[in-house]
């Protein structure tokens, strides 16, 4: 069981005080943790149904308000990217949600306080209990704090998915659609286990360097490396 020490660390992270605990503590309960305590009633999957619909809702609201101007496609790529697994588990870890996980001691013994898709279905419990122990205005306003700017958290997110298509949009408009060029620099390691290392140049400028196991990883790692240099000098 987890301890009140705990799950009282987690509301304050949370940002949220729940009325009824036993919410918080299904919305923690992984499926597996029954075999060990077949007393305990019910885990988290239906909590996780109702807040997975709760936390689309309330990405689709705020979106809707952010950009008035961007199609409903834009809006739902958007959407997808803060909604997406990786996200999610990692936002559960921000949060601390796998300190307070109730699991079976097989699935504790296997890594599963770390397993992606136990975080990520606790996160969406975790909505779900927060809707029910309290309603809409209330839950909207705890995961919109969890997200800040959805602007600022956008830009991050999608320059780690596209960082080439991020840094073209950068180039282009000053310097034109083919004033970047990808070039492999080195490769080593046998056939099946080649790593590749790529430069990104602009014109006869190395904007940066990456690694990695295709040319397509490399490129995009190099890309990545010039977008942070960019964000640290202010300007390529």
């Amino acid at each position: 069981m987890t301890s009140a020490s705990v799950l009282i660390a987690l509301q304050k992270r949370l940002g949220y005080k729940f009325r009824q605990p036993s919410r918080l503590l299904e919305a923690l309960t992984h499926p597996s943790y029954l075999q060990d305590h077949p007393a305990t009633k019910a885990h988290n999957q239906r909590l996780e149904f109702l807040g997975d619909s709760v936390l689309h809702f309330v990405l689709t609201k705020a979106l809707y308000a952010e950009f008035p101007l961007e199609r409903e496609g834009a809006l739902s790529r958007r959407r997808a990217v803060l909604s997406k697994g990786g996200f999610l588990t990692q936002l559960a870890r921000d949060l601390g949600v796998d300190a307070g996980l109730l699991l079976s001691k097989s699935e504790a013994l296997a890594g599963g306080r770390n397993r992606a898709s136990i975080l990520e279905d606790a996160i969406e419990a975790i909505v779900g209990a927060i809707f029910q122990d309290s309603d809409l205005p209330t839950a909207e306003a705890v995961i919109l704090k969890w997200y800040g700017s959805l602007t600022e958290r956008l830009s991050l997110l999608e320059d780690a998915e596209n960082p080439k298509g991020r840094l073209q949009e950068m180039i282009q408009p000053e310097h034109g659609n083919t004033a970047l060029r990808y070039e492999v620099v080195n490769a080593t390691g046998p056939r099946h286990a080649r790593e590749y290392e790529v430069a990104v140049h602009l014109n006869e400028k190395i904007l940066g360097t990456g690694r990695g196991t295709s040319k397509k990883i490399a490129e995009e790692a190099a890309a990545k490396a010039a977008l942070e240099s960019f964000v640290v000098q202010g300007g390529i």
